[in-house]
């Protein structure tokens, strides 16, 4: 089954610092981690997946290998890209700001001021 280029992702900020191949990895990442591109899913052609992001083709061919290396799809010769895992997701993320969350308070940090900082870092 193909996955829906247009209900999955959505276009690349670029006046985010984080260059495009990375935010690229990230929605595709994002996608994998909330199903909706489940394992023995066809992702669509690099080239569309281009087009609806607003990218270069080669820029969404690295984000491909980096998902690849990272063990969530796979190239198949005549089957395009797979998904074939899921990746850690939402409650990774989650016990990660709360181990920052704990970290800045150790260091006198309020939420709010933590929540400033990560704001100031875009």
């Amino acid at each position: 089954m193909l996955v829906s280029v247009v209900m999955v992702f959505r276009q690349v900020d670029r006046g985010d610092p984080t260059s495009l191949h990375e935010q690229v990895t990230a929605e595709i990442r994002r996608a994998i981690t909330e199903g909706e591109a489940k394992p023995g899913e066809r992702l669509p052609p690099a080239r569309d997946l281009a087009a609806v992001l607003g990218v270069n083709t080669n820029t969404v061919l690295k984000a491909l290998r980096e998902l690849r290396d990272e063990g969530l799809v796979t190239f198949g010769r005549g089957r395009g890209v797979t998904v074939v895992g899921g990746a850690p997701g939402r409650a990774a993320v989650l016990a990660q700001a709360r181990e920052l969350v704990r970290f800045a308070r150790r260091h006198g940090y309020r939420p709010e001021e933590l929540a400033r900082m990560i704001e100031g870092l875009r």
